[in-house]
């Protein structure tokens, strides 16, 4: 149990009508963020608040929020929804490509820095689409304003941000009227079956990112046949007739393997390995490190 929830427990009925208190008489402030760096595929600077007040506020108002985001949220929307996490994403993705020649191209993007970049007063005027309780939306503005952009680590931050590109998602699927369309947080996968179709598409979301969000398209966008390359995507790469784990998962897991064998992890790795087509691999991986 870390330091901090212990330390709540000492007291908890104390402390509960401390934040009860707070948020009564509006002097809740957002505790000093630790901020520490952490290297995975790329550099990534986290964000740490206390768990009393800012956690347990956190929790509290996304028990309020949850349902009102979700309300919101295309279908095709994945990333910190219940029921809609990786996988579900992949079972999209999969169930898209059986349509094999609606499916002949990709586009593939994601946004530039999308967490420091999200724009707190574009994030305030669409929350206040949904939310008109002025002393919630004076707690939410407390928040976002508490950070640059959205702070990785920070327990809002992710539906902030799946939020803050929820009327885009209905932009592309109710006015482009674009029919295989998925997003996981700012990665995006739009398939078609026309190659110009998907290039005036992209010029599409620049403008709106560029007019409506304050956002830019990373310059890593791909516009490719899926047959030949297939779609690197929420840890997979997908093809129409398979779907592989993306090599550096496999790596990791063979690493994993030949260093420390760790039955935890080894079951994780076995999670992903199950929603694709990896039983050979499996058996190699496993024989190898006998």
């Amino acid at each position: 149990m870390q330091y901090g929830v212990k330390l709540f427990n000492r007291n908890p009925e104390a402390n509960i009508m401390a934040i009860r208190k707070m948020l009564i008489n509006k002097t809740y402030c957002t505790s000093e963020y630790d901020v520490f760096k952490i290297f995975e595929t790329k550099e990534r600077e986290i964000y740490r608040l206390p768990f009393f007040p800012d956690r347990i506020v956190h929790h509290a108002i996304m028990n309020v929020l949850e349902e009102i985001f979700v309300s919101v949220f295309t279908a095709d929307t994945y990333s910190c929804i219940k029921k809609r996490g990786i996988h579900a994403a992949a079972n999209a993705v999969a169930k898209s490509l059986k349509d094999v020649p609606g499916t002949k191209y990709c586009l593939k993007l994601d946004v530039k820095k999308f967490y420091p970049n999200i724009d707190h007063c574009i994030l305030k005027q669409l929350i206040r689409k949904k939310i008109k309780d002025q002393d919630l939306l004076w707690l939410l503005d407390e928040i976002i304003d508490s950070a640059p952009g959205l702070p990785i680590g920070n327990y809002l931050s992710q539906y902030f941000a799946n939020f803050y590109l929820t009327y885009f998602d209905h932009y592309i699927k109710e006015v482009l009227r674009v029919k295989y369309y998925s997003r996981y947080a700012d990665d995006i996968v739009i398939l078609s079956d026309n190659k110009i179709h998907l290039h005036q598409l992209l010029t599409e979301i620049k403008r709106y990112f560029s007019e409506q969000l304050k956002l830019t398209v990373k310059q890593n966008y791909q516009v490719f046949p899926v047959a030949s390359r297939g779609i690197d995507f929420v840890g997979y790469r997908f093809y129409h007739e398979k779907i592989l784990l993306r090599k550096s998962i496999k790596k990791n897991f063979a690493r994993m393997l030949a260093r420390h064998k760790n039955n935890s992890s080894i079951a994780s790795y076995m999670g992903w390995a199950s929603h694709c087509n990896s039983r050979h691999l499996i058996k190699k991986l496993l024989h190898e490190a006998i």
